[in-house]
């Protein structure tokens, strides 16, 4: 693939770095760079109908990510060190727009590799793209199981990736199945059996749903779907139905991301259908941004939510110190989506050096089937790739590519306007910061 070269040919800045070491200019006082920048794409949804919070924070993180690898004098390459530089394109949250973007990142921009991606469908709409190009890719959000399985098995009539023997996509957010198992034996130890699940209708939210539906069902819960469009603001009529039914539901599990999940919450939330004393309030991850969510889902107090990513009381001190940068530029708390697009960066360029090259991709795919590397969430590793491509009877196909150790926790708040770094970690149990399963409405733990 043609590749970028950046050349000093003008006279003023030839007799600037005349001291220097030929191909190399001076940063920052301390740090010798060659005139080569590698480049990294990433994708996020900046704009509507995207979930535009989550992507302005993913475009800072990989960012950050850069600024704080090119303090320590960027990746360094038989010798030579190189800056890193990001450049973010604007999914929208479309498959087609995605994919557009993915193809301009790749063939104008020309970068050496690509990460980020939020929503699922967007993920299944690029990783073509990325595989036809040979970019070496590390997704951080976007959750549909296929988005790594499709490593291996045939998917929607496309070939799988690694059928000629380089698969250039990796994952280190959690696939569905790994959140919504938690989710699942989570509300099934608290004996519910009458659920209503609230759908968005993406390549998220429906095999989401399916895959937690397919649990309830098994352990003999009933449960009843309804699917909503991403950029809808009035769910009263929707919940109305809910209130009308003879018996309130055990528990509302909210399949919807981004900032529609908010509107539906707060509504449910205003109008008493959960959660109550009768009905569990169940959202999505973003409630952990508490200053957002409490700015706009007010009523929302108890409500548990799913949180993927390392728990507060568990954060390491890289993750205090990006979490300290976060809420410096936002007020807010850092989220896992940002943590994971921040550690994809570091994944990349220690797999860039360890490689010894930022256009060899086969070697930079090797070099992440090989990554052992603790950052901001975990340790990093992958079990399943080239490197050992024989899973064994029994391991789920998502596991190809796929980082193993996310941490899938619920937590719950119990005071209005609490920071997500107070809300309680309710299950599992391991994990539990207050002694206790669940909060009641109306009670503290």
């Amino acid at each position: 693939m043609k590749r970028r070269r950046m050349f000093m040919n003008c006279v003023a800045l030839l007799a600037i770095f005349a001291l220097l070491p030929i191909g190399m200019a001076q940063a920052d006082g301390h740090c010798e760079f060659a005139d080569y920048t590698i480049t990294l794409g990433n994708l996020a949804p900046l704009s509507a109908p995207g979930a535009v919070a989550g992507g302005i924070a993913m475009d800072w993180a990989a960012k950050q990510a850069a600024a704080d690898i090119n303090a320590d004098c960027g990746i360094q390459i038989d010798g030579v060190n190189h800056q890193v530089a990001v450049v973010t394109g604007d999914s929208e949250g479309s498959p087609e727009r995605g994919q557009a973007v993915a193809e301009r990142l790749i063939l104008e921009d020309e970068v050496d590799a690509m990460l980020g991606v939020y929503h699922s469908a967007v993920g299944l709409a690029t990783m073509g793209i990325m595989e036809a190009n040979q970019i070496p890719t590390v997704f951080s959000e976007p959750w549909n199981d296929n988005v790594s399985a499709n490593g291996i098995r045939e998917f929607d009539g496309a070939p799988p990736r690694f059928e000629d023997g380089i698969d250039h996509i990796f994952r280190i957010s959690p696939a569905s199945s790994m959140v919504g198992s938690v989710v699942v034996d989570w509300l099934l130890s608290l004996g519910v059996d009458d659920v209503v699940l609230i759908v968005e209708n993406t390549d998220y939210g429906q095999p989401a749903a399916a895959d937690e539906k397919a649990r309830f069902e098994a352990a003999g819960a009933t449960v009843s779907q309804i699917d909503v469009e991403l950029g809808t603001e009035d769910f009263v009529p929707i919940l109305s139905r809910i209130q009308a039914r003879a018996e309130a539901p055990d528990v509302i599990r909210i399949i919807v991301t981004g900032e529609t999940s908010f509107n539906l919450t707060q509504q449910m939330s205003e109008l008493g259908v959960a959660p109550s004393a009768d009905t569990i309030c169940v959202t999505n991850q973003f409630a952990f941004q508490s200053e957002q969510y409490w700015a706009t889902v007010p009523d929302g107090n108890y409500c548990a939510f799913n949180r993927v990513g390392i728990i507060p009381s568990l954060f390491s001190d890289a993750a205090v110190a990006l979490n300290a940068k976060y809420e410096m530029e936002f007020g807010d708390i850092v989220p896992s989506f940002a943590m994971a697009t921040y550690d994809a960066v570091y994944i990349i360029a220690d797999a860039m050096e360890r490689a010894g090259s930022y256009t060899d991709a086969a070697a930079i795919v090797g070099a992440i089937e090989a990554t052992d590397l603790d950052l901001s969430q975990g340790r990093y590793y992958f079990r399943f790739g080239g490197h050992n491509p024989d899973l064994p009877e029994g391991t789920p196909e998502f596991m190809w590519h796929q980082w193993p150790d996310p941490i899938v926790t619920v937590m719950q708040y119990f005071e209005p306007g609490q920071s997500g770094l107070d809300a309680a970690v309710i299950y599992p149990e391991v994990y539990q910061t207050h002694g206790t399963s669940y909060i009641v409405p109306g009670t503290s733990p």
